[in-house]
């Protein structure tokens, strides 16, 4: 662990603390790490969470924070449980009252935890998010998702149907999160996702998504959003869990299920694509009307016992 840091420091602090998993990260973490570091406004403290106690990772990462002289740095090892556990075990080891995430293999532009704190302190919010750059070895591109919480219709909506909110960029207040419950780690996949619909579900959550690309998402093929058969299963299951309340924002609650489970197999049979994967580019695409079926049946009638009992929540837009 470095050393505490020291407040008299010409760089200005948050009361922030950063989680980054790791796994087998051991040529990325410090990249993270010092982009963390090179912030305009600097955390109280980095965690970084070892998934599998790797030795090359945890190295990795101790010669990185061996450079910081004003952030605490804590490298914590654990037996592979995945990223949701990961991500759990940094929360719960968290001081900040707010916690950021970070992946080991992406990496923060200066002004990202400066401008997410401004953003928190403008509008009393218990999470923020913001645009990112998509980086896949040569191709940049600028991913917008603000546009998708500003847009037309209910951002919770908008949330579910195309799940806007990448975890790199979001800063939220601890409290909110344990409430929550944390990151479901019975899902491989997409247990951010997940969280992001049940925390902001909540009545007195509020949240922003605004439209400065402060993340460089480094596309990876062993990252885990690259199981593709295993994350399509994975939103499947958390459109079925979330529709009910979902249905209570949405004029056309069967329509929005719809789009959601069409966007993931469109999602799965692109990546399928790209691989020159044909045969399963197949089944996913003969799985989609099976798919879309059986969770209209499955939903319908949950949605129609909850919809007496839950009131739809007040979101926070952007300006």
């Amino acid at each position: 662990m470095s050393p505490a840091p020291s407040r008299s420091d010409k760089a200005r602090f948050a009361d922030v603390s950063v989680v980054i998993p790791a796994y087998r990260a051991a040529d990325t973490v410090g990249r993270a790490i010092r982009s963390v570091a090179a912030g305009t406004v600097q955390p109280k403290e980095i965690i970084v969470v070892n998934d599998g106690d790797d030795p090359d990772t945890a190295a990795a990462a101790e010669e990185a924070s061996r450079a910081l002289t004003n952030i605490e740095v804590a490298v914590v090892g654990q037996p592979q449980a995945g990223a949701g556990a990961a991500r759990n075990r940094g929360l719960s080891g968290a001081t900040g009252e707010f916690v950021a995430f970070l992946d080991a293999d992406d990496e923060w532009m200066p002004g990202k935890l400066e401008r997410s704190m401004g953003w928190v302190a403008q509008g009393g919010l218990d999470l923020v998010a913001h645009d990112y750059i998509r980086v896949d070895r040569d191709n940049e591109q600028v991913v917008s998702c603000a546009r998708h919480f500003r847009g037309g219709e209910d951002p919770y909506v908008s949330l579910y149907k195309r799940g806007y909110i990448a975890t790199s960029t979001v800063v939220a207040r601890r409290q909110s999160l344990m409430r929550a419950g944390g990151f479901d780690t019975t899902l491989q996949n997409a247990q951010d996702f997940e969280l992001w619909l049940r925390l902001l579900a909540e009545n007195d959550v509020t949240y922003a998504v605004f439209d400065e690309p402060l993340l460089r998402y480094h596309v990876s093929p062993s990252g885990i959003t690259s199981h593709t058969d295993r994350r399509l299963a994975c939103c499947l299951i958390v459109a079925r869990r979330h529709y009910p309340k979902v249905a209570l924002h949405s004029a056309v609650p069967l329509l929005t299920l719809w789009y959601r489970i069409a966007a993931v197999h469109k999602e799965a049979m692109d990546s399928h694509r790209r691989k020159s994967n044909w045969m399963r580019l197949l089944r996913t695409a003969v799985g989609f009307p099976i798919a879309l079926a059986a969770l209209t049946l499955a939903t319908r009638a949950r949605s129609a016992r909850n919809r007496r009992s839950w009131r739809a929540p007040t979101k926070t837009r952007t300006r």
